[in-house]
């Protein structure tokens, strides 16, 4: 839904960002109005204008109007379940070489924010999803950022991977589940010769079992990862490591099916 020199109308998802950095994801609806202690600013007042453009409220604060990034809209965006943040959403698209029109079958899709990474790179991905609701969430946080045309290539069914993948010569298995290890035999024989399997994981117990069934399994090239984020606070001649930073959210493991 990002882009460059764009007008916003009715129905888009905006950014506004007041000057304290502060960031409001909002669905834009005629006639309707967003209230902070700074006042309000009307929708109508919005749709229309351009990506970037500052607007002042009731009471003379500025917001500045922006197309959220995928990323942005990950973290801001109405959730079922717990999401994969981005930190560790980019490195699983290189881990798993997701490519345009690679066949991803995708398990444990909670909010959805794996799914729309997917999409975003062109894949054509199926979700495995057992809770109807965190389903529905994930299919309406995708359409509501990629539009509704990205879902003649996402494809979600109530159902439980642990009890078997009906697809054949997948290209990928991307997990994201509490026991991946029960799914690893099932991968091995939806997946074609080649093909890559990615589980996020929590806990290193959970990634050593699976790296367990990886290997009983036929799959090779094993590595397991973890992903540390530290931000930088840099204020004219004072620079430092931030005091916080997003450190363990989860380990990344993957291998290619060799069986």
């Amino acid at each position: 839904m990002s882009g460059a020199g764009r007008i916003f109308a009715e129905g888009d998802r905006v950014l506004l960002v007041d000057r304290k950095d502060r960031r409001y994801l909002v669905a834009l609806q005629a006639g309707h109005e967003f209230h902070s202690h700074a006042g309000f600013l009307a929708h109508d007042d919005i749709i229309g204008a351009a990506d970037g453009a500052v607007l002042q409220t009731t009471k003379g604060a500025t917001y500045t109007v922006l197309a959220p990034t995928l990323a942005e809209f990950v973290l801001k965006m109405k959730r079922g379940a717990q999401v994969i943040y981005p930190k560790d959403l980019g490195p699983i698209l290189m881990l798993a070489d997701i490519f345009p029109g690679a066949r991803v079958l995708e398990s444990g899709i909670g909010s959805g924010a794996l799914s729309m990474t997917l999409l975003r790179a062109g894949a054509d991905v199926t979700g495995y999803e057992v809770r109807a609701d965190f389903a529905a969430r994930a299919v309406a946080n995708v359409e509501a950022y990629l539009g509704s045309e990205v879902l003649e290539r996402y494809h979600v069914e109530e159902r439980d991977c642990y009890e078997g993948i009906d697809l054949r010569e997948l290209d990928r298995v991307v997990l994201d589940l509490p026991e991946p290890w029960q799914v690893v035999k099932h991968a091995a024989v939806a997946l074609r010769r080649g093909g890559i399997l990615v589980a996020y994981t929590p806990s290193i117990v959970q990634a050593a079992q699976t790296r367990e069934a990886l290997a009983e399994a036929g799959f090779g090239m094993c590595e397991t990862v973890e992903v540390l984020n530290r931000g930088w606070h840099i204020e004219g001649h004072a620079v430092r490591p931030d005091h916080r930073m997003v450190g363990h959210t989860g380990f990344l493991t993957h291998a290619r099916n060799l069986a």
